[in-house]
């Protein structure tokens, strides 16, 4: 199953959001999307989701446009964690995560067993099992992220755009829920706000500066000091291992020239 978007453009309040961006996902890769705030991820994700529809290009889903799909038959192939979602709702943790089944139910295929053995494991996959009986307005941010993902697991579509998955969780948390991600049978794209977590986790990395596209490789391509210090204005080092990884190591800024003081006269 493929997604690609071709030349999109995206504009709010008279700002240029997005600017003729084009990226093709591979069938079962990890795709990372990193760039400053106010680059571009966010909207690009949700264009790429369907939530929005593009004002210049297409998203396509198996070389259809996702126009052409309905909006149950894209719910059954993408799912989406966004980085700021939530309800007011008064529902449990489990009603949270069983709304990921919605999708895949209908007149002839009501409420079943196999669905209730879905939700449970995806509880158990991001460790909130023991909260499942909890309201959500009760939990703190870190579990309700934990439950997104969960939600997202349990809607068992083969795409899964993530949209800042790491949001408000502990690095513990942060770590494990992104190696739980990277041995899903699925094709990923995250918007990813560190650095050392896109060339741990990612198959590929594009960079956004500006609403566009300025790079798109190997984490060991793209992560370059130069081109971070261009795109995000900090100085780096990336130390390199044997396997082809690397990790980024920053530097702190220098320190800024001190201020004259002005004496008045006498």
């Amino acid at each position: 199953m493929t997604l690609s978007a071709k030349g999109l453009s995206w504009s709010a309040g008279g700002t240029t959001i997005l600017s003729d961006v084009s990226l093709d996902v591979r069938p079962g890769e990890f795709l990372g999307i990193i760039g400053p705030n106010g680059s571009g991820k966010t909207s690009l994700m949700a264009l790429m989701a369907g939530i929005r529809r593009p004002q210049a290009g297409v998203v396509t889903l198996d070389g259809r446009p996702l126009s052409a799909h309905g909006r149950q038959a894209i719910a059954r192939r993408i799912a989406f964690v966004e980085q700021q979602a939530e309800t007011t709702e008064r529902i449990t943790a489990r009603q949270a995560v069983e709304l990921g089944r919605t999708p895949h139910l209908g007149a002839l295929t009501p409420w079943s067993r196999t669905d209730d053995a879905i939700v449970d494991r995806a509880l158990e996959e991001v460790d909130m099992a023991r909260f499942s009986g909890r309201l959500w307005h009760t939990l703190s941010g870190g579990e309700r992220q934990r439950l997104h993902i969960a939600r997202a697991l349990a809607q068992q579509a083969p795409i899964l755009l993530l949209d800042e998955p790491t949001n408000h969780l502990d690095i513990g948390h942060q770590i494990s829920l992104l190696q739980l991600v990277r041995e899903q049978d699925l094709t990923v794209v995250a918007a990813l706000h560190d650095l050392n977590h896109a060339a741990m986790f990612c198959d590929r990395i594009a960079v956004m500066q500006g609403g566009r596209i300025v790079a798109l490789g190997t984490p060991a391509k793209v992560l370059e000091p130069q081109r971070l210090a261009d795109v995000f204005g900090v100085t780096v080092d990336v130390e390199r291992d044997s396997t082809g990884g690397c990790f980024i190591r920053y530097r702190r800024p220098e320190p800024r020239p001190a201020k004259l003081k002005l004496v008045a006269e006498a």
